[in-house]
């Protein structure tokens, strides 16, 4: 049996202090995941639109609901934060961006942008008698 060679580890969640970069890398991957189920979502609201109306309705009555408002609000954020944390990549990939303090501004931007996006676009679909 051979020993296995001593290789680094990464480090744990206990050694790192949370920072608002952390945060928004995981949010990044957690609205992607979003934006998978929205496309999931259209698909199945298409298909429901080919099958007649009573599917329809269905599905209307389904995403009129409270939980239904629910998962399509999070859709609707999880779009508006991936194309705000997006662009903050497209921003790093041109070498801009990098020291800590704007690093961390973009990535508060990014969430502050997704947050008061989804929030005028859903009082805009509320007020204009949509949802």
């Amino acid at each position: 049996m051979t020993e296995t060679p001593h290789r680094p580890l990464s480090p744990h969640l206990q050694i790192w202090r949370w920072h608002v970069t952390m945060a928004a890398s995981i949010l990044h991957r957690a609205s992607g995941i979003g934006l998978a189920v929205g496309a999931v979502l259209v698909v199945a609201w298409l298909a429901c639109l080919m099958a007649g109306p009573e599917a329809y309705a269905t599905f209307t009555g389904l995403s009129g609901s409270w939980i239904g408002l629910i998962v399509w609000i999070g859709v609707s954020w999880s779009a508006f934060y991936h194309l705000a944390s997006g662009i903050r990549h497209l921003i790093w990939d041109a070498g801009v961006g990098f020291s800590l303090g704007t690093a961390d501004a973009m990535s508060w931007a990014s969430i502050g942008f997704s947050i008061g996006g989804t929030a005028v676009f859903w009082f805009l679909l509320m007020r204009a008698g949509v949802a």
